[in-house]
């Protein structure tokens, strides 16, 4: 099959790898028909997250079950599923708590697994024609045979990860919320916020494409190359500040005048956003090691955070990657319903074949490339 494959930093090839097949008789094989390219993937292309030469890339997928094992009992052949990116056995402690990210089962000595995904197991991504899932009957999500795809890809994470943060900052209706970044998980983060009722949401980002995306929705952008953004916030909300506070931008987080990065500013400018006693939700991604770290307590997972102020404030705060499965059902709910329709965030919908220029552009954040699904089986286009 044809594969999405990480050779060195900043680059990848689309080649002829071994089919996966099934291993274990709780095992699928799923024909993918989209998948999308996450700003995680761009850690491990940048070679800041260590991905080894060989791996397929890819953990927002979804297709059509192609084979089931033995022991599956809720899937036929024929079914259209999205999986989420992590890889949960749904039996474990923490899986039976609802904490599916965090599984204990699938990637020994790690807490949690993920397709396509350094240190996430030994799974390959589902940039390809072919994936294999693990526990399918706990980690595929049927859907309907409708035209919502584009939608519905979007359910095996940047959607729930972004309702994940409104969920750690516990937004709730007729409050105000501040999010940081307007990246494809901002976006989903401030569209969630509207969906659970805030009453103003701040979108906070220096590219004018999201921050015109970000309007488009119902957010108020703030470009933070403008002034400071928490200054800015507040003069929109009295001098009071935000009630909540979600980032959406993890560990290359920029300085105001974008010219370096600034690993720990968002969290101190969330802290300075957010009002006394308010919340923090903090989806963006932040790594135990980062080699291209600016320095060297960054490129050990080390940030010098206020934590000083936010007790001052009696803030609370909540981290940690999102438990798909605690979402997508209500979320492909809302898509089927006519109530969310998160594919506004997608830009691009490309053959696998282009994935090596997709990967390029998405990198350099030019021509407008903000998120891309890539839909394998596809010709290259002329």
């Amino acid at each position: 099959m044809k594969a999405v494959v990480y050779e060195e930093p900043f680059s990848v090839r689309v080649k002829d790898v071994q089919d996966p097949s099934i291993q274990h008789p709780n095992d699928v094989l799923v024909r993918v028909t989209s998948s999308a390219i996450c700003g995680s993937d761009l850690h491990m292309y940048e070679g800041r997250t260590a991905a080894r030469s060989g791996i397929v890339f890819g953990h927002e997928n979804l297709g059509i079950i192609e084979e089931v094992g033995a022991g599956v009992t809720s899937l036929s052949v024929g079914d259209r599923v999205v999986m989420p990116f992590n890889v949960a056995c749904g039996f474990c402690k923490n899986c039976l708590a609802g904490k599916t990210g965090f599984c204990l089962t699938v990637n020994p000595g790690f807490a949690g697994g993920a397709y396509g995904y350094v240190a996430m197991g030994p799974y390959e991504g589902g940039q390809a024609e072919l994936l294999r899932v693990p526990f399918a009957d706990f980690n595929c999500l049927k859907l309907p045979d409708t035209d919502f795809e584009t939608d519905f890809v979007l359910l095996a994470d940047i959607f729930p990860t972004g309702y994940h943060g409104c969920e750690l900052a516990q937004v709730s209706p007729g409050e105000s919320v501040a999010v940081f970044g307007a990246g494809p998980v901002g976006l989903m983060a401030a569209y969630s916020a509207l969906l659970r009722g805030a009453a103003k949401v701040f979108s906070v980002d220096r590219v004018p494409e999201r921050l015109a995306k970000a309007e488009q929705i119902g957010a108020i952008p703030i470009d933070f190359t403008k002034g400071d953004p928490a200054q800015q916030i507040k003069e929109q909300t009295d001098g009071e500040g935000t009630d909540k506070g979600v980032d959406a931008v993890g560990y290359q987080a920029q300085a105001h005048d974008a010219s370096h990065e600034e690993p720990a500013i968002v969290l101190n400018e969330l802290v300075e956003t957010v009002r006394p006693t308010g919340m923090l939700g903090v989806p963006g991604l932040y790594v135990p090691s980062d080699p291209g770290g600016p320095d060297e307590h960054a490129k050990h997972g080390q940030l010098l955070v206020s934590i000083g102020r936010m007790f001052e404030k009696g803030q609370q705060m909540g981290t940690g990657q999102c438990n798909v499965k605690r979402y997508n059902r209500q979320l492909r709910d809302l898509i089927i319903a006519g109530r969310a329709k998160p594919s506004f965030v997608v830009s691009h919908e490309l053959p696998l074949d282009q994935a090596p220029l997709a990967y390029e552009k998405f990198d350099q954040r030019i021509e407008g490339y903000t998120k891309v699904v890539l839909h394998p089986g596809h010709a290259l286009a002329a």
